[in-house]
């Protein structure tokens, strides 16, 4: 079941708000540099998961989500007000898995290449276990020794 093109605009709407606060920076020297890749709104527009990266280790990860925490409050209450909806969504803030899976499957695929690459070198360097020619032939009518 898809979502409504209201709950799209709304949780776009939502992207944009949020990403232009926090490009304006937050007063809390926890926050990393962080993206909002993605705004969910449930259909009722009750709640809004917003999924986000950070660039960096992963203490600057942890230092950001509480930061992030601790601004809920205020990034709610500027989502309210540029928002031209009846009820103010909560938020939610969800780091976004979605660049460490990609890094863990480039490497799975950097190591499939590898194992492909060794395995064609093996095949051409290989030889037969038997005779070259393991078809038998009819005797040639000169070989009998009777």
């Amino acid at each position: 079941m898809g979502e409504s093109p209201r709950v799209r605009k709304v949780a776009d709407r939502i992207k944009e708000i949020v990403a232009k606060r926090l490009e304006r920076g937050i007063r809390d020297p926890r926050m990393g540099f962080a993206t909002i890749t993605d705004v969910q709104v449930t259909g009722d527009l009750q709640h809004a998961s917003i999924f986000y990266t950070v660039y960096g280790s992963d203490e600057e990860r942890a230092d950001t989500a509480a930061a992030l925490k601790a601004a809920t409050g205020m990034l709610r209450t500027e989502v309210g007000r540029n928002l031209n909806t009846r009820l103010t969504p909560s938020l939610e803030f969800i780091l976004d898995g979605v660049p460490e899976n990609a890094m863990a499957i480039d490497a799975l695929l950097r190591e499939a290449r590898e194992r492909d690459a060794r395995t064609l070198a093996e095949a051409e360097a290989a030889e037969y276990a038997g005779d070259p020619d393991p078809y038998v032939k009819p005797r040639e009518l000169g070989d009998d020794e009777d």
